[in-house]
């Protein structure tokens, strides 16, 4: 008897870029679904609303038959069962990623013990990106391209 598996990708996602992209295209190919989750993100300051995040990941996405994009609020464990998924994939660039998420995966266990959480090493070539970095550089003025697809960088572009 085959079983589908459905995975949780979730994030704030201000903006998505090539990082998070690597992790759900990897994660496609392994979950039969994969449920990308915008987080509405209440205790963090945005420079996208939680709509014009929702709309980026779905534009970068669009290729991926078993990829589908949402918004959530709440404990992220709460959604995962909503989802009727059984595992939570997270991304992780270094060290730093790895204590935190081990930490939340750790919580995440303790509230939903049936559910697991599993970590993708981000592809080298795009380890050094992050949603904060690529927000403070594009608001400088700097360049981001090699950062986020092209609908993100026009998003972003619009945003100075």
């Amino acid at each position: 008897m085959s079983r589908s598996v459905t995975a949780v990708y979730s994030g704030t996602f201000d903006p998505i870029t090539l990082g998070h992209e690597d992790v759900v295209y990897r994660a496609a190919q392994m979950f039969d679904n994969v449920v990308v989750a915008v987080a509405a993100a209440h205790h963090k300051k945005t420079l996208f609303s939680l709509d014009e995040r929702l709309a980026l990941a779905k534009d970068v996405t669009q290729d991926l038959g078993n990829v589908e994009v949402v918004t959530f609020s709440g404990l992220l464990c709460d959604f995962v069962h909503s989802q009727g998924a059984r595992v939570i994939v997270r991304g992780l660039r270094s060290v730093t990623d790895y204590d935190y998420e081990t930490q939340m995966a750790g919580m995440n266990r303790h509230l939903a013990p049936e559910v697991d959480t599993i970590f993708l090493h981000t592809s080298a070539s795009v380890q050094h990106i992050s949603s904060t970095l690529v927000r403070e550089i594009s608001t400088l003025g700097g360049k981001v391209d090699g950062l986020v697809s092209p609908a993100v960088l026009k998003a972003l572009q619009a945003k100075r």
